[in-house]
């Protein structure tokens, strides 16, 4: 349900009372300006977004380094590379 701010006020017990069910969002001049959610909700959100914040890029290479080496029994060893040299492409900007 929507609330301007002067119903949030006068039916404030009403509005966290319905916010267990559903978020509940407030707005001013058909502008959103706060959302009243549950104290579970808002728990739930914030280890969310300390997950989210401890996950760095390179953690996530890490990550993709391990997955790649259980996968395939390397992690020391580099990733063989194929000779370039022997292959006949056309450089388009040479023209």
């Amino acid at each position: 349900m929507a609330w301007n701010i002067a119903q949030a006020k006068q039916q404030f017990s009403e509005l966290v009372r319905m916010s267990v069910e559903e978020p509940q969002a407030i707005y001013n001049r058909d502008r959103a300006v706060a959302t009243v959610v549950s104290a579970q909700e808002y728990e739930e959100f914030v280890q969310w977004r300390q997950t989210m914040r401890r996950v760095s890029l390179l953690d996530q290479f890490e990550r993709g380094r391990l997955v790649f080496a259980e996968a395939f029994g390397q992690l020391d060893d580099p990733l063989p590379l194929m000779d370039r040299s022997s292959l006949q492409r056309v450089d388009p900007f040479s023209q």
